[in-house]
């Protein structure tokens, strides 16, 4: 499949691999997109495992509802579900990085049933992370959060001279020009990186709808060089898992892993998969 439909919208995937492997459902962050797991897949198709990579809500061009309430958590991962539905799936195993990591985690805590084992890039458990808010410099790291929710601002700064601020950050985390020029050209497309943003502009919503346990296997890789996400939640997260649980710690790669660290991330998800298929 190259799309899957949901309430009047179309989002673009990336389906690759054996049609009858162990499927696994990939999940890209802010501001990445399908692409962000183009070193992954190849590996993952060669141990024999199927997968279904789309552009979330906001970044394929058919899904960009307007309005922060769209961008609830719930949507997120209703998202996911239309997803497996349409691709004939009654479970999958979710990898997710970054905002991809959270609605793996909401997956895993909400529809058990539909999922096969949680694997989360960077990202730890939202219990976690809102903890280590109040007891560790994380509200500093996540300072940005709180600059995102101010209307059409952070658009402006992130897209001045071309998009030069926003393509910055990316460099500065490591990853090549090339993958830096192509995020940057998604987020200038019309109404884009305002959609990409609204999934932080939602996060009031998700305050009342918290994500809770989660009983699948899970998978949890940290990076050591993350400027965004520290140590302190990722310790923390094995609490709210009620199923086997392992952490993986990257020493010396910064938070965009799936596009620095792609084999070690094809090794660990594929152990993952098959201890756990």
């Amino acid at each position: 499949m190259d799309s899957f439909r949901r309430d009047g919208m179309v989002f673009d995937v990336l389906d690759g691999g054996p049609t009858d492997g162990e499927p696994v459902v990939l999940l890209h962050g802010f501001p990445q997109d399908s692409t962000a797991w183009a070193a992954v897949a190849p590996g993952l198709h060669a141990a024999g495992l199927r997968t279904l990579a789309p552009d979330q809500r906001g970044y394929s061009p058919g899904a960009r509802p307007v309005g922060r309430p769209a961008y609830r958590m719930r949507e997120l991962t209703a998202d996911v579900l239309a997803l497996l539905d349409q691709a004939g799936l009654g479970s999958a195993h979710v990898v997710g990085h970054d905002w991809g990591g959270l609605v793996a985690w909401a997956l895993g805590a909400w529809h058990p049933e539909r999922v096969r084992t949680v694997t989360a890039l960077s990202v730890p458990h939202p219990a976690a992370a809102a903890r280590a808010m109040v007891t560790s410099d994380q509200a500093l790291r996540s300072y940005y959060v709180g600059l995102f929710q101010v209307p059409f601002l952070p658009e402006r700064l992130l897209l001045a001279a071309g998009g030069m601020p926003l393509r910055r950050v990316m460099l500065r985390g490591g990853l090549p020009p090339e993958q830096c020029d192509h995020y940057v050209a998604r987020m200038r497309e019309p109404g884009a990186l305002s959609a990409a943003i609204a999934w932080y502009r939602a996060l009031p919503w998700d305050a009342r709808d918290p994500v809770g346990t989660v009983r699948v296997p899970t998978l949890h890789l940290w990076s050591t060089r993350d400027a965004f996400l520290g140590r302190a939640a990722t310790e923390q997260t094995r609490g709210f898992v009620d199923a086997p649980y392992r952490l993986e710690v990257l020493e010396g790669v910064t938070h965009w892993i799936p596009e620095l660290a792609p084999e070690r991330t094809v090794d660990l998800v594929t152990e993952h998969v098959r201890a756990h298929g």
